[in-house]
């Protein structure tokens, strides 16, 4: 790979040498005798590499180096003199120089050091530009809203990020973006430049889940070969987000507890307390309250992960959001797919305006998604958004109920549609009973009645 250098050298001999070799090396070499032809190269061109000379004579190596890294603190720099004290190197490597080199030295030893130099820059480029793009992908702006609900939450999330590292409980039915937000909370705060670790507390076997979060020792149990480090270590100065935290068990919950009023664990199998500073983020799509109150979530971790609580609005409850996020995502896949879908008619919006989107923000992404791939015309229609209906008692529906000779039970029927009508409505029970065209209270009472809260 062919990179270009800078070699700020006042003698000759020495930038004759230097330039022969890297030449060799296909690289591209200019050379300056001093401070200021070296100064006016860079306002000229941009290098990927500067060997500059301590003693030059209108200024020194550490004052151009000051200069350069006013500007840009990309390029390498590596320091040569003949010179060297301790005092110098130290200074030289504070400003931003990679290495130190004594005259006289070898080529190879200059060349190797270029190698390590030019590797560092690398990878501090690739890091920069990563964390750039997680800005772009996690930042405010990704997340589209303007209703009021979404501004006060745009607001809290905004001050929770900046705060420090207070836990946060993030509440909230499924596909409302949690995850997103917890993203994007870590992403806008000091913390950004740390790990961001997730974990869905549903996903992995409760046997091992406590060794992912909190790491394992050695033959701590079968299969244990090694040490392992846990989310919580690994995530050390940064966040640690926990999904769907309702359904963790009983025994790790103790656990978790303890952890966040003490910031410190034992690995499993391990004796030696370990302190880190993360953030917890956790998420829950269940009724929290509701798991209290039947013995499935302790009362204590509740109030330690409500330190700060946070509601995600249903999208049902966010009027005009629904058409903004529509026309984001239909834009967003059109160019994905490369189609040409220019409008969307107001038949359409209408529709989905009035769709409950039980699977909220995710199910309306994925009806946007399947529109625009499958759509071939350069507007879309209601036709090329096919959402669950509800289907009215007609004649001629299969639904239709004839009475048996032998008669039914009624209250096993009357359950059945009432559980029929919470899976169809995944679990809402507002849905549910608009389904079933009852107030929300009846279809409560009812519920009760045939134990299905």
């Amino acid at each position: 790979m062919s990179i270009r250098v800078l070699v700020v050298e006042d003698e000759s001999l020495i930038r004759w040498s230097i330039r022969k070799k890297l030449t060799e090396l296909g690289h591209q070499v200019t050379e300056a005798d001093c401070g200021k032809a070296a100064s006016a190269a860079l306002q000229s061109a941009s290098f990927d590499l500067v060997l500059l000379d301590y003693r030059l004579p209108d200024t020194t190596g550490l004052d151009l180096l000051r200069e350069l890294r006013a500007h840009d603190h990309d390029t390498a720099v590596i320091m040569m003199t003949a010179y060297s004290t301790i005092e110098n190197a130290v200074e030289a490597i504070k400003l931003g120089a990679f290495d130190y080199l004594s005259k006289p030295f070898e080529m190879e030893t200059l060349v190797l050091t270029i190698e390590k130099a030019l590797a560092t820059t690398h990878l501090r480029r690739e890091v920069r530009d990563l964390r750039r793009r997680l800005r772009e992908d996690f930042g405010f702006d990704r997340i589209i809203g303007r209703h009021p609900s979404m501004l006060e939450l745009f607001d809290v999330m905004n001050r929770v990020a900046r705060g420090g590292g207070s836990t946060v409980f993030l509440r909230g039915e499924t596909g409302t973006g949690k995850d997103l937000v917890a993203h994007t909370i870590h992403h806008d705060s000091d913390r950004t430049a740390a790990p961001f670790m997730n974990i869905t507390c549903t996903a992995i076997a409760e046997s091992l889940l406590e060794s992912e979060l909190f790491g394992h020792e050695r033959g701590a149990f079968t299969d244990a070969r090694a040490q392992k480090q846990g989310l919580f270590e690994q995530a050390d100065g940064g966040t640690v987000f926990l999904d769907e935290v309702g359904d963790m068990p009983l025994g790790l919950q103790a656990k978790l507890l303890r952890f966040l009023e003490e910031r410190t664990f034992r690995r499993v199998g391990g004796t030696q307390e370990i302190t880190v500073d993360v953030r917890v983020i956790a998420a829950t799509n269940a009724d929290i309250n509701r798991a209290v109150r039947n013995g499935r979530f302790r009362r204590d971790l509740l109030f330690r992960l409500d330190v700060v609580p946070i509601v995600l609005p249903p999208l049902r409850e966010r009027g005009d959001d629904v058409r903004l996020l529509t026309d984001f995502f239909v834009t967003r896949f059109a160019g994905e797919f490369k189609r040409n879908v220019t409008r969307i008619d107001e038949e359409a919006y209408a529709r989905l305006a009035a769709h409950p989107w039980p699977g909220n923000v995710r199910e309306l992404r994925n009806a946007c998604e399947r529109a625009v791939l499958l759509g071939g015309k350069d507007t879309l229609t209601p036709d090329d958004f096919p959402l669950g209906r509800v289907d009215h008692f007609q004649p001629g529906n299969p639904f239709l109920l004839r009475l048996p000779p032998g008669g039914v039970d009624f209250d096993a029927i009357e359950r059945r549609l009432l559980k029929q009508a919470l899976d169809r409505c995944h679990q809402n029970r507002s849905h549910a009973a608009a389904l079933v065209h009852m107030s929300r209270d009846t279809f409560r009472y009812r519920l009760q009645k045939h134990d299905l809260l």
